[in-house]
């Protein structure tokens, strides 16, 4: 394991996160999670990230790392549980993290992060209650994720910014173009997640079936033209891993690695083989010319990608909705992120209605068929092309 020193961590490339034991990627067992955390210590890893929304999984983190505690970086996150909407006010933030550290049975937090935006609260009254924890000891860095960008800027402006978290692999580029530049023009570590795609960049060739409940049934990622062109990056990263020995997904771990500013690939293994093969991503690199062949076919996937997407968003804004209401929803929240991907529209504006959108998931049926169709008028109005 190689490792990467960023305002007094030496972090390893490879860390591991736990957002599977959310239940979003389906069901995981609590004592395999465990020890493959500690399988992850024994190869090296020493930064391991959760949140405050991700069910059980601090407390499960918490008694995985207990033996080696003051050996690993933890990373977890405030702003967002199951039901509500995003809150960042001080009282809010003070208390998640007291509960926080109560479940991870540590009396410190090396990485506290924003998890998502709360519009109601001024940057200015977060970033304080987070440099009130650093000074108590509570807390030793905070970051930000899922912020959109004038809000990144924002907070980059008002306090002491250690991280920013943010989804990037090469098929998701998109935070390679804005919030990279941004980070290393501010000295700020990127931090990147989902770096094999969700699974998409670990060698299949075709669409899995999914259990229920795994949000991949609704990731754009694994829609349309997007999956189309995800077999295909695929399919060149694991013909370059040929030449290495590698495997595709190894690959994809050192695609996001030779991007600079990242100071760590975030991998999200619930089994020891998967974080076995997910380290081997660290400790080498892509050749030069390797890494220019990559670009320029990456280069032609973004022009063949943007004008089917356009192709697309067109299609399921002017023409009906499915009467499947699954089938529906997912096609509007098709929409919603390519529109954001594409600049069609802004965060300020979306995410609003991606919210409400997102609240019907759990009650579709042919009764909310009416309004999705009610989200997509007005996504109609919204999106700019």
């Amino acid at each position: 394991m190689e490792y990467r020193e960023h305002d007094g961590f030496r972090i390893s490339e490879v860390g591991v996160g736990c957002y599977g034991l959310s239940g979003a990627y389906g069901s995981k067992d609590p004592e395999e999670f465990k020890r493959m955390i500690r399988c992850a210590y024994e190869l090296g890893v020493n930064f391991f990230d959760t949140a405050e929304a991700y069910g059980d999984a601090e407390r499960i983190l918490g008694e995985a790392v207990e033996p080696f505690r003051d050996e690993v970086y933890i990373a977890t996150k405030v702003g967002l549980r199951e039901g509500s909407k995003p809150c960042l006010s001080r009282a809010y933030v003070q208390r998640g993290c007291e509960e926080s550290l109560k479940r991870l049975g540590t009396d410190y937090i090396d990485l506290y992060q924003v998890h998502f935006d709360d519009p109601e609260t001024p940057v200015e009254e977060t970033v304080g209650v987070l440099e009130e924890l650093v000074s108590e000891g509570k807390i030793r860095h905070y970051g930000v994720g899922h912020l959109p960008l004038e809000r990144v800027k924002t907070y980059f402006k008002e306090g002491n910014v250690f991280s920013v978290l943010m989804e990037l692999s090469a098929v998701a580029r998109e935070s390679r173009e804005r919030l990279l530049p941004l980070c290393r023009s501010h000295g700020v570590g990127a931090i990147a997640f989902s770096v094999t795609g969700r699974g998409l960049l670990t060698g299949i060739r075709k669409r899995p079936q999914f259990e229920p409940g795994d949000i991949r049934n609704i990731d754009p990622l694994f829609q349309r033209e997007r999956f189309q062109s995800g077999l295909r990056v695929a399919t060149k990263l694991a013909e370059l891993g040929e030449g290495y020995g590698k495997t595709s997904a190894q690959v994809a771990i050192a695609w996001v690695l030779a991007q600079p500013g990242v100071i760590c690939a975030l991998t999200g293994p619930s089994t020891v083989a998967h974080l076995e093969e997910n380290v081997g991503g660290s400790g080498w690199q892509l050749a030069s010319e390797d890494l220019e062949e990559l670009e320029a076919f990456l280069k032609r996937e973004n022009a063949w990608l943007e004008k089917e997407q356009r192709a697309s968003v067109a299609s399921i804004l002017q023409g009906p909705l499915p009467h499947n209401s699954s089938q529906a929803f997912t096609d509007v929240i098709y929409v919603i992120e390519t529109a954001l991907a594409l600049g069609l529209t802004t965060e300020e504006e979306i995410l609003p209605l991606f919210r409400e959108l997102y609240g019907l998931r759990e009650e579709l049926s042919e009764a909310t068929i009416p309004q999705l169709t009610d989200i997509q008028g007005r996504l109609r109005t919204m999106i700019r092309d």
